[in-house]
């Protein structure tokens, strides 16, 4: 006699091969329902995360704009300070009379 190989479930050998295979489905299923509420923790963690970045990241901004400006005005010194020293490097001319 022979065997069709997609009979394996219904051998008369193991009868408890589909109770087996149906209880461990059953098994893995709750036990991923089960997981269910950590992974809303961690969406919301990642969200709390995300909120902390975005406010670092302005910061961070905001710090760059400072040094910009002090940059700025500390040109805008030196150009005034190089002007000035420019100015008392060059010779007098002196005044005649005619």
């Amino acid at each position: 006699m022979l065997e069709r190989p997609v009979d394996i479930f219904n051998k008369e050998k193991h009868p408890m091969r589909k109770t087996f295979a149906v209880s461990l489905m059953l098994a893995a299923a709750l036990g991923l329902a089960a997981c269910d509420k950590k992974s809303e923790d961690k969406a919301q963690d990642a969200n709390q995360h995300a909120e902390q970045a975005q406010e670092k990241m302005s910061e961070a901004q905001d710090k760059v704009n400072d040094a910009a400006k002090e940059n700025a005005e500390a040109a805008k010194a030196q150009a005034e300070s190089d002007a000035a020293a420019a100015k008392e490097a060059a010779p007098a001319t002196p005044a005649t009379g005619s």
